[in-house]
C-alpha cells in the first residue's frame, strides 16, 4: 500500500517537450497528499475502532458463553431440585401411609380388645344376673315357706 510519505517523496522525470507544468503537478500532488493523509489516518482510526469493537464483541461472546453455561447449570440444578422434591414428597407420602396403616391397625386392635372385654363383661353380668335371680327365687321360696309355716 502506498503511504503518504511515498506520495510526498515521489518525483517525476522532466521532459522538455510536452511536459507537465511542474507547479500544477506539485499542487495536485500536495492536494493528493492531504486527501490521502486524511484517508490514511481515518483508515488507521477505523482499524483501531474495529479492533476495539472486536475485543468488545469477544468480551460479550465470552459473557454470553458464561451466561449460557450458567443457564445450563441452573436448569440442571432446577431439575435436580425438582427430582429431589418429588422423591422427598414420595417418601413423605409413603411414611404417612405407613403411619396411617399402623394407626388404623392399632385402633382396630384396641376396638377388638374392647369388644372382647365388653363381651366378657356381658357374660359376667349375665352370670351375676342369673345368680341374683336364683338367690332372689330361693329367698322368695324361703319367705313362702316361712309364711306357710306360720299359717300352719
Amino acid at each position: 500500500m502506498i503511504t503518504p510519505l511515498d506520495i510526498e517523496n515521489k518525483t517525476f522525470k522532466k521532459q522538455a517537450v510536452n511536459g507537465y507544468s511542474t507547479q500544477e503537478v506539485h499542487e495536485f500532488m500536495a492536494e493528493l497528499l492531504r486527501d490521502y493523509e486524511r484517508i490514511y489516518r481515518e483508515n488507521i482510526e477505523y482499524k483501531d475502532k474495529i479492533a476495539v469493537l472486536n475485543q468488545g464483541i469477544q468480551h460479550y461472546k465470552s459473557i454470553e458463553d458464561t451466561l449460557q453455561n450458567a443457564l445450563v447449570v441452573a436448569q440442571g440444578t432446577a431439575e435436580t431440585v425438582k427430582q429431589n422434591a418429588r422423591v422427598e414428597a414420595d417418601n413423605i407420602l409413603r411414611d404417612a401411609e405407613l403411619s396411617a396403616r399402623k394407626s388404623v391397625d392399632e385402633i382396630g386392635q384396641k376396638v377388638l380388645e374392647k369388644q372382647l372385654k365388653l363381651e366378657e363383661t356381658q357374660k359376667q353380668f349375665d352370670v351375676y344376673k342369673a345368680k341374683m335371680e336364683a338367690l332372689l327365687i330361693s329367698q322368695l321360696e324361703l319367705l313362702k315357706d316361712m309364711n306357710r309355716d306360720k299359717e300352719d
